[in-house]
């Protein structure tokens, strides 16, 4: 048996060692890990030929007709071509549209998922290198917390980062007595870390703080989001609701904090006259709450009293802010911790985020990671991230973002490097559609995936294990040196490999690789980083090739004591925030000026098209929740064992209230049809009463696997559900963790999951 030594690595859900035996490929756990994450168990299938896209291939139609509209994407067979005629064609049509229509006809449109190293992030090679053609229309946002990032500026200013810089675990743990979980804390989400996490602690302060004695309330539809014994299980889409309910309870019974709303927020008034009705005649009390949150009006008192009564922290999910007016939940979370007066004490106060990423309340080394500079893009013209399939059919046509009238530019060249539209994106049918206006699709990836499927011009690209690269994270306090496990597989080559010879067949090869080889880049972009970072925390770090040959790099730890907003609590004078007034906004008078009606000046119920209390609801019944999934990272290796392990009939597991599935004849295990007017989707039934009534869970990230054009998505991804709409005209942000459908059982013989096979090839014609 032919083995290699262990080689280390990293991945977004944390650090590995790896070594082939025998041609295969074996990985385990960083050492240095105390929990890590069950996805490493999806890592050996990155190298499975199977799923890989070993050569360049360019779609039939394309070849043969050249660049423009076209229905063929995602339908017509691919020619498999050599390296030369590639670039040679990739570099013509990049001249041609440059000259055509200028760099405002070129979306790049990648995504920051590929790897978690610093110099092969794909999204910033294809920025540096269509910087140096001239610019590109970009992206703005992402789809993890769109809406959030475009709100809380707005409320408590830019220098508060409401999604990492929030109170340390330990703290809470110390010192918070309740915690008030909207959302809840899904413990399956904290092994995942933008950069990765080489020590993943944040399910084990959970466990702890649990343990210790901090009772949590999961205020959520699934029990499995709890970490604690108290579940509320609300209403879809009605959180804020509550919120409201609670203010009214606390406001009415005089166990609010005035003080607190006078001395450190602006807004107090409009948001109290709200509540209690004295702006439009309806009084938001328990009652009220309870009738669109479903949660009874005495646990809804009750709950208020406890909270003013406790050292109590109020979080809000992420998730809660993918929907239709996702900008209301964290701006009412946030407004009720004031209410309660409890901002700015140690584990009290306000959370974002808490179970939706691994480094929330896990301090880092505060220093900035290796990055590789993109460069000045010189064209304005930008979308919201979630906003794509709006652009592509709609040229031309006015939007609204965060108070900017702007418009769609008229795209005709996409060019995708290193992310799935296909998991993040919503209405994927709709998708199809709007990809197949523009003259060209250009699509890097390693596998075949739905995009690359769609793709005119598939690039093969190699997997983090084929290349050598430091691994890093933003808020984590390790730098991990990534070494080539493999060779590349098939004809693989790496995103930068590929840009330089594409600089150089266009003229700016120079301005794009400065001279430097990938390997000579990583070290490049190590040597630079040391010494800045070394002399701020007083330390002497290792020089380059001493830390490849090291396990990782240890930075110093700074104390786990941060409380949000602590030093503003203290003085607010001395410490104001970056807002208009300088303090909290819980009525913005900025946001009431731009005269959006889907988000207005204060915290605000409102009703979205698509929840159970809608008319809509008498036509398709059941509430889909689209959340994140438990065996894989979105849609990352998704043929991976631990992906396929969660799988029920070999497609997505959708999982209902058993007396929901016995109302249609559901049986655990049966192939089911979900469905409403956008689309259809087949997955495997499994029951569960931790799941309320009424409503469906089926994760994301599933490969889309389209029968034909019936619209039916056979593989189980239920984007080809979700509304593509955008959260307001505030934040346009993604709202896909919500729809409404019906189920029913799939009779006769379903057709086969597709999703992991390659395309159909043929012969070039003529040949």
């Amino acid at each position: 048996m032919a083995t290699t030594p262990y080689l280390t690595s990293s991945s977004h859900w944390g650090a590995f060692e790896a070594r082939t035996v025998d041609g295969g490929l074996e990985v385990r756990p960083h050492p240095a890990d105390p929990d890590p994450s069950p996805i490493l168990g999806n890592v050996a299938s990155a190298v499975d030929p199977q799923v890989r896209i070993l050569r360049p291939a360019v779609r039939e139609g394309w070849l043969r007709d050249g660049p423009g509209p076209s229905e063929g994407r995602g339908r017509e067979p691919y020619v498999e071509v050599e390296w030369d005629e590639l670039i040679a064609l990739l570099a013509g049509e990049l001249r041609r549209v440059y000259a055509e229509r200028g760099p405002r006809g070129v979306f790049g449109g990648s995504y920051g998922w590929a790897s978690a190293g610093r110099f092969h992030h794909a999204q910033s090679q294809l920025k540096r290198f269509l910087t140096c053609l001239g610019g590109y229309v970009s992206a703005v946002g992402n789809y993890s917390y769109g809406a959030t990032a475009v709100i809380m500026p707005h409320v408590v200013g830019r220098g508060v980062d409401v999604t990492s810089g929030l109170t340390d675990w330990p703290v809470i743990r110390e010192h918070t007595e309740l915690v008030v979980a909207f959302g809840g804390i899904p413990r399956k989400n904290t092994g995942v870390n933008p950069g990765g996490v080489v020590r993943h602690t944040a399910g084990e302060h959970l466990r702890a703080a649990v343990e210790e004695g901090v009772d949590v309330v999961t205020v959520s539809p699934l029990r499995s989001d709890s970490p604690g014994t108290t579940w509320l299980p609300v209403r879809p889409a009605s959180d804020v609701a509550m919120m409201l309910g609670l203010m009214h309870t606390l406001i009415s019974e005089d166990r609010h904090d005035p003080a607190f709303l006078a001395r450190y927020c602006v807004g107090g008034h409009e948001l109290t006259a709200y509540v209690t009705g004295r702006s439009d005649g309806v009084a938001k009390s328990a009652e009220w709450a309870a009738q669109r949150c479903d949660v009874p009006a005495a646990e809804i008192r009750a709950l208020a009293r406890r909270m003013a009564a406790s050292r109590t922290l109020v979080t809000v999910t992420w998730s809660l802010q993918r929907t239709e007016h996702g900008e209301q939940a964290p701006w009412a979370g946030l407004a009720l911790a004031a209410v309660l007066g409890q901002i700015g004490l140690p584990g009290r106060g306000f959370g974002h985020g808490y179970g939706s990423m691994a480094d929330v309340g896990v301090p880092g080394a505060g220093v900035r990671v290796p990055t590789l500079p993109q460069g000045v893009n010189p064209v304005s013209e930008f979308i919201p991230v979630a906003r794509v399939a709006d652009m592509l059919l709609n040229p031309g046509a006015p939007f609204e973002f965060n108070g900017q009238a702007l418009r769609y530019p008229d795209v005709g060249l996409v060019y995708w490097a290193g992310g799935n539209p296909f998991h993040h994106h919503q209405d994927l049918n709709r998708l199809r559609r709007a990809l197949a206006t523009v003259d060209t699709l250009v699509v890097h990836e390693p596998f075949w995936t739905a995009m690359a499927r769609h793709a005119d011009i598939v690039v093969p690209v190699t997997t983090p294990l084929e290349r050598l690269d430091i691994g890093a994270s933003r808020t984590d306090r390790h730098l991990v040196p990534m070494h080539r496990v493999v060779e590349p597989v098939g004809q693989a080559r790496d995103d930068h490999a590929v840009l330089a010879e594409l600089a150089g067949v266009l003229g700016v090869g120079e301005q794009f690789t400065e001279g430097r080889t990938a390997d000579e880049w990583v070290r490049h972009l190590y040597d630079t980083w040391t010494g800045p970072v070394g002399e701020r925390l007083g330390v002497e770090l290792p020089a380059f090739d001493d830390f490849l040959a090291s396990p990782l790099l240890t930075l110093p730890a700074p104390p786990a004591d941060r409380t949000f907003l602590d030093r503003f609590r203290a003085d607010p004078d001395a410490h104001p925030l970056q807002t208009p007034s300088g303090r909290i906004e819980l009525y913005s008078a900025t946001i009431a000026g731009f005269g959006y009606d889907d988000c207005p000046g204060h915290p605000t119920w409102l009703e979205p098209q698509e929840w159970l209390g809608s008319p809509l609801a008498a036509r398709w019944p059941l509430h889909l929740i689209a959340n994140q999934p438990r065996g894989r990272l979105h849609s990352q290796l998704d043929a991976g064992a631990e992906s396929r392990r969660h799988k029920v009939a070999g497609r997505e597991a959708m999982t209902m209230h058993p007396d929901d599935a016995a109302e249609r004849g559901i049986a655990h295990g049966d192939v089911v049809r979900l469905f409403n007017d956008r689309g259809a989707c087949l997955a495997g039934a499994r029951l569960d009463d931790g799941v309320r009534r009424g409503v469906v869970q089926l994760p994301t990230g599933a490969w889309f696997d389209p029968v034909g054009d019936t619209g039916l998505c056979a593989h189980g991804n239920p984007n080809v559900l979700t509304r593509d709409h955008g959260t307001s005209r505030l934040g346009q942000g993604t709202s896909g963790q919500h729809a409404l459908v019906q189920v029913e059982r799939y009779e006769g013989e379903p057709p086969p999951v597709q999703a992991h096979r390659p395309p159909e090839f043929v012969e070039r014609a003529g040949e």
